[in-house]
């Protein structure tokens, strides 16, 4: 796991446990609160329900005390007390009943088949016996009850709170009810509306949690992008300074192996040849063994030269990039037998060591790659300057670069080029196909010394 993961999750668990336990204790709190509010509510409505059906029968009751006052006979007095509760109705469901004690049904406005029908024993689909229980409430001084029975807007049996009062001289008991199935409709909606808002709550608290996440996770991009570019300028500053050093290193090798070995091989050398002069051609063995040694000599000398040139061409110091690179190339004929397509250019502007350096170093990898594993037969290399900078381009027809890199770890190898190619402010590109050949391309924006 990386130090940039590592920083952001010991940021985001915090965040995550304190958002995780305020959205529990938010709900839980949330939930209790809105479970009493409903409760409450369905009280109230209820209640209200209540409060209405006792003025209802209230009012029937100042009716008909009104009417036994103005009647000459309590027959009469009956008869005009039926006919006001049963034309009597206050809502679409809203209407009056009244029942002798034994259970008769005297008035019944929204189902007549059932005015002369004794319903003492009759049981709602809840096994209730709603009218002995009615009768038994309206004796004892009124009150409420509730009941299943059937709707007269719909036909179906639902909740029905009812309300009696009796006349006790008439042994009646009459009343009204109302049906509560509206109130589980609107507790449905006031749970549906508290479901909502809990939704709109959590996605409120998901969303808040999102941008927190989003700024922790921007803010540790951003600071470790920055450590980042800061850690990769100084690595590639820290590459480059060893570049330098190597580069340096590499010179003064060169110069020993060039100015001091050599000149000492080819000063050994000589003093062998004037020995060979001054030994009687007689002496044939002498002169055989001063002639094997000249021999060693020769291949000793042409192995340092070699090593030297390898380190540091001093026809790069000596003469620039361009004569460099031409022997460079003309060396990589000579040795491999490879077709080449060369254009360089002539460049008119100056080019700093820096990258008059990195070109012969892409150049001379380049070569040795496809020397001993591109297997090629013809190489094409482009050198040219333009208004934009300096461009190189080195393509074969070798078998490509078969798996990720082959031989990037070769050499100064692939990341290499591309490191001290970018630190130029240049850029560096390869393209490759199994069976297709390689190409590299390299520019330099900013070449000048």
């Amino acid at each position: 796991m990386s130090l940039r993961t590592k920083l952001i999750l010991f940021a985001l668990i915090p965040l995550l446990v304190v958002t995780a336990i305020f959205s529990a204790v938010t709900l839980h709190q949330g939930s209790i609160l809105a479970e009493r509010e409903l409760q409450i509510f369905e009280q109230n409505l209820r209640r209200s329900k209540e409060t209405a059906l006792k003025d209802y029968v209230s009012i029937m009751r100042t009716a008909i005390d009104f009417i036994r006052q103005s009647s000459s006979s309590d027959d009469e007095a009956r008869d005009k007390v039926v006919s006001l509760m049963q034309e009597a109705s206050f809502s679409e469901d809203g209407y009056f009943y009244a029942y002798t004690y034994d259970g008769l049904n005297l008035v019944h406005a929204a189902q007549p088949a059932l005015i002369g029908q004794n319903l003492i024993d009759f049981q709602d689909s809840n096994g209730n016996n709603l009218i002995r229980n009615l009768i038994r409430i309206a004796e004892d001084g009124g009150g409420y009850h509730q009941y299943l029975w059937q709707q007269p807007s719909t036909g179906n049996e639902v909740d029905k709170v009812g309300y009696v009062e009796q006349i006790s001289d008439w042994q009646w008991m009459f009343g009204t009810g109302l049906y509560i199935d509206d109130i589980a409709s609107e507790m449905r909606l006031i749970e549906a509306g508290v479901d909502a808002n809990v939704k709109q709550t959590l996605l409120a608290i998901l969303v808040a949690l999102m941008i927190s996440i989003g700024v922790v996770v921007f803010a540790s991009v951003i600071f470790n992008v920055r450590e980042h570019r800061l850690a990769d300028q100084n690595l590639k500053e820290l590459s480059h300074k060893t570049v330098q050093h190597q580069e340096e290193e590499r010179r003064r090798v060169s110069r020993e192996l060039h100015d001091g070995i050599n000149q000492l091989l080819v000063s050994v050398k000589y003093q062998l040849e004037t020995a060979m002069t001054h030994i009687p051609t007689a002496d044939t063995i002498a002169h055989e063994s001063l002639v094997k040694g000249t021999e060693g000599l020769n291949r000793a000398i042409q192995e340092v030269r070699r090593i030297s040139h390898d380190l540091r061409p001093s026809v790069l110091d000596d003469l620039g990039l361009l004569s460099a690179v031409k022997q460079l190339l003309n060396d990589f004929h000579e040795r491999s037998g490879i077709k080449m397509d060369v254009d360089i250019q002539a460049i008119t502007s100056d080019i700093s060591e820096e990258v008059a350096t990195t070109i012969y170093r892409i150049i001379q990898e380049a070569l040795s790659n496809i020397e001993k594993h591109a297997g090629a037969t013809r190489l094409v290399l482009g050198l040219e300057e333009d208004a934009e900078g300096l461009l190189l381009s080195i393509a074969d027809n070798g078998v490509g670069i078969a798996e990720k890199g082959a031989y990037a770890n070769r050499g100064i190898g692939l990341r290499n080029m591309r490191e001290r190619v970018e630190f130029l402010g240049g850029e560096f590109r390869v393209s490759s196909r199994p069976g297709s050949g390689t190409r590299i391309f390299a520019s330099f924006n900013q070449f000048q010394a």
